[in-house]
């Protein structure tokens, strides 16, 4: 075990016991994997909403999606949902729910609860379906929503004429020479080296793949790729880069870029997002004024936010 895997693990506790961890500094990329190689991927959960909001940058940049863009622009959606803004999904300030509404949500939500089931099932085109019954509250509001960020990435695909999938392969895995990330949009599409998601108990639960929830949740990744993915955002080099940079206020003291917070954690100013999904916790995140990054992502539902702060900040001190 290396000193990076010895320090995360004394940060994230015994109970955590499959890890990938990856540190950016000056120096250079640090990563490894506890219980798992460092080329396994991962579920990234909603650090994938930060992948959206660069490549919903990057097709703005792109020419392909107009900056006051709405939704209706590029899906088949109508009404006052057709009408909201791109910018706003990106920031969470729609008025859109958490979750798409309907009576099969609670009952989902007892089954990841009870028996590990994934709770997003339905594929792109019941999704869409779905949205009759959903109604826009508190527009310019900061209120976190899932289905916003859905929505946004399968609209930015949609505008590439692809799928979201497809769009982080090529405008994102290609470019930066990810070979492990990727969207599955089943469970028949996990590669060999998928670590297994446990829940609270440690027991394995199903993963989140699906190609509904991916804009917003289903995003794959490993050690080796999430420090190359860091250090392209240190350096700007990551397509759709002006994505970190905050737009707006959002909650707390945090800002909010599209997707990315921006805030103070241990006293140092971060751009991150965390994530959790049935069976993994995460955190990515980078100290631009001294040149470092972070990634950590358990198999766990055991949150890994404060050992991936102080790792942060310990890289800072160097």
């Amino acid at each position: 075990m290396s000193t990076l895997a010895h320090r995360a693990g004394a940060l994230l506790g015994s109970r955590h016991t499959t890890y990938v961890v990856a540190l950016v500094t000056p120096e250079g990329p640090e990563v490894d994997a506890v219980g798992a190689g460092v080329h396994d991927d991962v579920e990234l959960g909603s650090v994938s909403k930060g992948v959206t909001g660069l490549l919903w940058r990057d097709a703005v940049a792109r020419g392909e999606v107009a900056e006051a863009a709405v939704l209706g622009d590029h899906l088949p959606v109508t009404g006052p949902i057709g009408a909201i803004a791109l910018a706003d999904l990106a920031t969470h300030s729609s008025g859109l729910p958490r979750l798409a509404p309907g009576g099969q949500v609670l009952r989902r939500t007892w089954e990841l609860w009870r028996d590990g089931r994934n709770p997003y099932r339905e594929d792109l085109p019941a999704l869409l379906a779905g949205l009759d019954r959903v109604t826009v509250r508190r527009r310019g509001r900061p209120s976190y929503s899932n289905l916003g960020f859905q929505l946004l990435g399968h609209a930015v695909a949609a505008a590439a004429r692809t799928t979201y999938a497809d769009l982080v392969a090529q405008r994102l895995a290609a470019p930066l020479g990810l070979v492990d990330t990727y969207v599955p949009v089943s469970a028949g599409d996990l590669r060999p080296g998928a670590v297994a998601p446990r829940n609270r108990a440690g027991r394995v639960v199903e993963p989140w793949a699906n190609g509904a929830i991916a804009p917003a949740g289903g995003v794959r990744s490993s050690a080796v790729d999430l420090a190359v993915l860091l250090r392209a955002l240190l350096d700007r080099t990551v397509p759709g880069a002006d994505a970190l940079d905050p737009r707006t206020s959002f909650v707390g003291k945090q800002r909010i870029g599209a997707g990315w917070l921006t805030g103070d954690l241990l006293r140092r100013e971060v751009t991150w997002h965390n994530g959790g999904t049935g069976g993994f916790r995460s955190f990515v995140g980078i100290d631009r004024v001294h040149g470092v990054g972070v990634a950590v992502v358990s198999a766990s539902t055991r949150s890994v936010d404060g050992a991936a702060a102080r790792l942060l900040a310990e890289a800072g001190d160097r």
